[in-house]
């Protein structure tokens, strides 16, 4: 990107991304010289008609999770066809209950040692890269899955390799997020690509159905590899890790982009290992209310993912053919209502109805409340109908909550986002590891009074939840997250032009500043050495001193045009030095001692 686009002295338009778009003209663009095209780029641009450049990373994004979350549940679906099987036949072939319990979980314990280098990783490198990569490795780990179906060892060994490099899709897709989405953006840009997590549930229930069905029990396991494959070379193709990389981007939607995340988001200096600030995190409770909400929120979400089939079977009796069907359909619903909540908490900001703040806790708490009312509904129904209905209505609502806790990382932290993220996801991913073991020591014969007792407990955790969040969390950027106070280590008072003087031969610990136009201010404040006087020989020291006013010392311009000056916001200094109130007088008298200052005329002697 040209120096041009860098250095824009438009302050950030405060109207919505979309606006921002339309308020810039064409004419008023600066020029831009774009990145060297590809070999592809010169047959078929990397972009998808009437879509956004950013709609399209958020839309991949989406579909990635899609893929990625269609595969775990792909494994609850196959097990309980498996479980059903043996039900009806003499030779049993199901393994034990704490095999199955293992294997459920080896992919979270994997998932889990990845997510803070992950955060690390996507901080420092590129993120569209890690997260493209992670789920085109997870599909074709995903090929050995139906060939070590009876190796227990095995198959534990390959679920845990998966959980590893899926590790860091989330991490790495807010460090995407971070160069990609507008402020007033966050919300609906983010949400569209978390809902593929709720949709790859939705689908995979409706497509293993299917498959299982028509093709073979382990076809599911094939069909997501070669989907995946697929979606991984559209990646590559349609994603660059920010907007200033893409070959064919729009100018319009370059400098909208760039112009609402500001000048620092796109030029600060990556967090690495030892700049990360460890201690902040773990003693702030905005980063706490983060992390208890995606505990929470992982909990009820991998015990439907992993148990939704085997609840509805065992409690109401229902078949797989009926579980495919109606168990999509709450998913649905969840991938309508997520970005739709994001829609909605945007607009909510832009109009400046509420802070940042109250929709984070609004959305989140609602969304907890909601989804832990109807599941106690869930727990005490009676019939199918009631229980899917209740089930439906409340992971709808829990949707509002990825408006929440979900987006807030970028809010309090958007340098630290990707690692905040793998915080986080790591303590949601310990729900993920506990869910099956609670689960088997809960539910031991299958009954629906055991299931209601799961149940509830889940309904609490969320209830928990909320108050955790609701007390402590914030939209606001942390102090401890402001790059500004971080980098600039000097104090600047005044905002002003600071020169680094190679004059200066003392220094008070203080900055030196040299207004505009090259004119040094001599203050109470530093000690600015003048160029050496010529020593003379030694004469006789006249009677009377001279009695002409001592010559002003005058240095030359060139002197100064070493000195590395940083661009000033100070507004008294914009003008002419003359128009300046503090730049007039000089806050000590002039000197009139001739002979310490160096001015005594030789025509004297």
């Amino acid at each position: 990107m040209t120096a041009g686009w860098n250095d824009l002295d438009d302050p950030p338009l405060k109207t919505g991304a979309s606006e921002q778009a339309d308020d810039i003209s064409i004419e008023s663009l600066p020029e831009y010289q774009r990145p060297p095209p590809r070999k592809i780029d010169q047959y078929i641009n990397a972009s998808i008609p009437h879509l956004s450049r950013r709609a399209t990373v958020s839309l991949l994004c989406c579909l990635g999770f899609i893929i990625m979350f269609g595969m775990r549940e792909t494994m609850g679906m196959v097990n309980s066809e498996i479980e059903d099987k043996d039900r009806n036949s003499t030779n049993r072939t199901t393994m034990s209950r704490s095999t199955i319990s293992a294997i459920e979980s080896a992919i979270f314990w994997g998932y889990f040692i990845t997510q803070i280098p992950g955060g690390l990783i996507a901080a420092a490198y590129p993120a569209n890269k890690l997260f493209g990569a992670a789920i085109g490795s997870s599909c074709i780990l995903n090929l050995f899955v139906p060939v070590l179906y009876d190796n227990p060892t095995g198959l534990i060994i390959v679920k845990v390799l998966q959980g590893l490099v899926e590790g860091v899709t989330y991490p790495a897709c807010h460090g995407i997020m971070r160069y990609w989405a507008p402020p007033l953006e966050r919300s609906r840009l983010a949400t569209i690509a978390f809902s593929g997590c709720y949709a790859g549930v939705m689908f995979s229930m409706m497509v293993c159905g299917i498959l299982m069905k028509n093709i073979s029990l382990f076809a599911p396991f094939y069909f997501y590899s070669v989907i995946g494959v697929v979606w991984y070379i559209c990646w590559l193709w349609l994603v660059f890790e920010k907007p200033s990389l893409h070959t064919c981007i729009e100018p319009k939607e370059l400098i909208m982009i760039e112009k609402s995340l500001g000048s620092s988001q796109q030029h600060y200096t990556n967090p690495t290992l030892s700049s990360t600030p460890w201690k902040a995190f773990f003693t702030s409770l905005p980063c706490y209310a983060i992390f208890v909400a995606n505990f929470c929120r992982s909990w009820n979400f991998y015990l439907l993912v992993l148990f939704q089939a085997s609840y509805f079977k065992e409690a109401f009796g229902t078949t797989t053919a009926e579980n495919a069907s109606l168990g999509a359909l709450p998913h649905f619903l969840m991938t309508l209502v997520v970005p739709a909540g994001g829609i909605m908490a945007d607009r909510l900001r832009k109009k400046g109805i509420l802070n940042t703040t109250q929709v984070r806790k609004l959305f989140n708490c609602g969304g907890f409340g909601l989804e832990a009312t109807f599941f106690i509904a869930m727990a005490y129904s009676h019939t199918t109908l009631q229980g899917m209905t209740a089930l439906t209505i409340g992971v709808a609502f829990s949707g509002f909550a990825i408006s929440g806790f979900n987006v807030n990382h970028l809010d309090i932290a958007p340098r630290y986002a990707s690692i905040l993220m793998g915080l986080s996801n790591g303590i949601g991913t310990v729900a993920g590891a506990i869910v099956p073991i609670i689960k088997n020591s809960v539910v031991v014969n299958g009954t629906k009074e055991q299931w209601r007792i799961l149940i509830i407990l889940s309904a609490f955790i969320h209830y928990a939840g909320i108050i955790f969040y609701g007390i402590f969390a914030s939209g606001e950027l942390q102090p401890w997250a402001d790059p500004t106070a971080e980098e600039e280590k000097q104090w600047n008072q005044m905002n002003e032009t600071v020169p680094v003087n190679k004059y200066t031969s003392q220094s008070n610990g203080l900055l030196q500043r040299q207004p505009s136009g090259g004119v040094t201010n001599y203050g109470s404040h530093m000690e600015t050495a003048l160029p050496p006087r010529p020593s003379a020989a030694p004469r006789q020291m006249p009677p009377d001193p001279p009695t002409r006013p001592p010559a002003p010392q005058v240095y030359p311009q060139e002197q100064y045009q070493s000195q590395q000056v940083v661009p000033s916001a100070n507004p008294f200094i914009s003008g002419a030095i003359s128009r300046n109130p503090f730049r007039q007088e000089a806050v000590q008298p002039e000197p009139q001692d001739a002979y310490m200052h160096g001015t005594i005329d030789d025509r004297t002697y």
